[in-house]
Formats: structure tokens, C-alpha cells, sequence
């Protein structure tokens, strides 16, 4: 693939520095990419997608504050054409199908080849998708055992309630963490009970660690 005559303005998000100084380090040293920021929490990768109209942004998925899922929908939201790629130790294929539900054009996993994370950031500042092979064929595999999936029907913001609320957190803290009120997040707790079919909230974390999206 051809390089562009201009760098690729990338926005990374992540919370520990020192992956940022990974990061940073290894896609300056191919002289293709401008880093135009970096954010550790949604909150700031929002406010720095506007303020610095990156090309592509590198997200992770396990932030503070609102998460990576919700910054995703943001993003989106304000702009639907926002280039961005996961960067996540989440192997799980219902946070790669989250991801993309929410408008994410890219995913890879922590454990890929750091060449990877090259070749995506180039795919996806050239109008393109990027999986993971094996990602991509473990989606594939998952999709044919829909039963198997119940997060399937939850959008995202419900899926990362529900994340939420299996780690522990009560509905005041979730309201504060995503800047919503204490009715809309109790709510969508209702609704997610209801479409997973559980009552309690030990029930979800049961759920949650069956799932393995979160760790007993």
C-alpha cells in the first residue's frame, strides 16, 4: 500500500502512561504517524477527538470514567466517519462484536505482533476495516451459536451497565461515571435484567463470570 505524502494524526487512549510511551514510541519511530494526543479516561478521548481531529484513534477498551465502548458511541455519535481501532486485552468476541456494534472499524488484541498495530492504524486511515485474523474467525465461529450469546441483544450502552454492575458498582456511581441520572441508569438496569432474563444483581455477575467478561 502506498503511504500518504502526510502523516497519520493518531489519538491514543489508554489510562497507564507507560503503554502510551510504548505506543508512541513505536509509531514515531516508522516516520508514517503524527501522535496529536493522548488520553487516559472517555472523557478526555472525546474531547480530544474534537479538539484535534485525529485520523485514526487507538482505543482501549478498560478506562476510567465512562469506558471505552461509551467514548466509541460518542465519538461516533458526533461523527460517524471517526476511524477508530480497539486496542484491547478483551479477546471475548462479545466486546469485538460490542466494538463494532458501537462503530469501532477496527479490533486487535494487546497479545498481536506490534507490526500489527501498524498495518491496522495504515488499513483504517485508508478508508478500511481491520480484524485480527483470528479475531475474525472467531467472530465468525461465534455468530453461527447465536444461543450462546445472550449479550447479543444488549446495545451498548446497556452492555457496559452491565459490565457496571457485575464489577460491583452501585446505580449511583454508574449514574456518575457515565453523567447520567440515577433514574436512566436504574432503568436501563431494568431493561437489561429483563432481555438477560435475571432478577438480581447477583445474578448478572454470575453471568458476567460465566461469560468471562469479568474475572471472579
Amino acid at each position: 500500500m502506498n503511504l500518504p505524502d502526510k502523516k497519520i494524526k493518531v489519538l491514543l487512549v489508554d489510562d497507564h502512561a507507560v503503554v502510551r510511551a510504548g505506543y508512541r514510541m513505536l509509531l514515531q519511530g516508522t516516520d508514517v504517524f503524527e501522535i496529536v494526543a493522548e488520553a487516559e479516561n472517555g472523557e478526555m478521548a472525546c474531547k480530544y477527538y474534537v479538539d484535534m481531529s485525529p485520523d485514526v484513534v487507538v482505543m482501549d477498551l478498560s478506562l476510567p470514567g465512562m469506558g471505552g465502548l461509551e467514548a466509541i458511541r460518542r465519538i461516533i455519535a458526533r461523527d460517524s466517519a471517526a476511524c477508530i481501532l480497539v486496542f484491547s486485552m478483551h479477546e471475548e468476541t462479545i466486546f469485538v462484536e460490542q466494538a463494532l456494534n458501537a462503530g469501532a472499524k477496527g479490533y486487535i488484541t494487546k497479545s498481536a505482533a506490534p507490526k500489527t498495530l501498524i498495518d491496522a492504524i495504515k488499513e483504517l486511515a485508508a478508508g478500511k476495516q481491520f480484524l485480527d485474523a483470528e479475531i475474525a474467525q472467531r467472530l465468525a465461529f461465534q455468530k453461527t451459536r447465536d444461543k450462546d450469546m445472550p449479550f447479543s441483544m444488549l446495545s451498548t450502552l446497556e452492555f457496559g451497565i452491565f459490565c457496571l454492575l457485575a464489577e460491583g458498582h452501585n446505580t449511583s456511581e454508574i449514574a456518575k461515571r457515565l453523567s447520567l441520572s440515577y433514574k436512566t441508569v436504574a432503568n436501563y438496569s431494568t431493561q437489561i435484567k429483563s432481555k438477560l432474563n435475571v432478577n438480581t444483581i447477583a445474578e448478572i455477575t454470575r453471568l458476567a463470570i460465566r461469560h468471562n467478561i469479568v474475572q471472579a
